[in-house]
Order: structure tokens, then sequence, then C-alpha cells
């Protein structure tokens, strides 16, 4: 008689796989329309960066992502500057002069500074996201 309940539960247990895989599966189907049903809130950050010195030398970055209802970020970040005369979007503060250039030595040297500055800014994803306005200091 032990041999014949050894038998049933081997054969019980592939159909009892199968259920439990179909479920698992209904569950993972039911997870992905939540996060689908789930509303995400586009979040912008405009900022400027602007040297101590002369702050009239400024560039504008960006950062944008989403956020679900619980303040989670569910789109990564995406950052980056705007062109000084065209506002277009640039991926390097370098890209921000493509096209322009500054005719006497004095402002061409601030706008150099104000480049280097921000290149050796630490995390600058993050001060994007967050802060209105960065005065780049000396060193």
């Amino acid at each position: 008689m032990e041999n014949i309940g050894a038998s049933v539960s081997a054969v019980l247990t592939p159909e009892k796989k199968e259920v439990e895989k179909k479920i698992a599966e209904e569950e993972e189907e039911e997870e992905e329309e939540d996060e689908e049903e789930e509303e995400y809130h586009q979040m912008e950050n405009e900022m400027i960066f602007c040297l101590e010195e002369a702050p009239e030398f400024q560039i504008s970055a960006v950062a944008e992502w989403a956020e679900n209802a619980r303040g989670d970020m569910v789109v990564g970040v995406d950052t980056y500057f705007r062109h000084i005369e065209t506002g277009q979007r640039c991926e390097s503060v370098r890209d921000c002069f493509t096209g322009w250039s500054e005719s006497d030595e004095y402002s061409t040297t601030m706008w150099e500074t104000l480049c280097e500055r921000i290149e050796n800014y630490g995390n600058l994803e993050q001060t994007i996201c967050d802060e209105k306005r960065v005065v780049l200091y000396r060193r």
C-alpha cells in the first residue's frame, strides 16, 4: 500500500507544478497591469550655473525624469544644457557654444572658466535635479 501512495504522489506532482506555474503567470500579469495603470508624473528642473566673480556669465541646465504617485523615480534622469543663444538642447556644456564666438578675450576666458568649473563639479546630475541656481567659486 505504501508503494501506491508514492506512485499517486508522483503522478500529481507534474499537475501541481502546472497549476503553480499558471498561478505565478497570472500574478505576474496582474503586477504588469498594475504597473501599466500606475500614473507617472513627468518632472523637470531647470537651473543656472554662474561664476562668483562674474555672475552675468550663466549656463542653463535641465533635468527631466518621471515619478510614480509614491515619489519613486520610474524613468531615469535625462540631463542636458541649453545653448546660450538658441536655447537648444546640448549634451555637453561645451556644446552650448557651437556656432557662437565671443569677440573679446575677457568674455572668452570667463566662458571657458565657467565650462571648466561645471565639468569639474561633483554630483552634477543630482545638482541639476535639485537646485535652481549654483554659483561656482574659485578654488
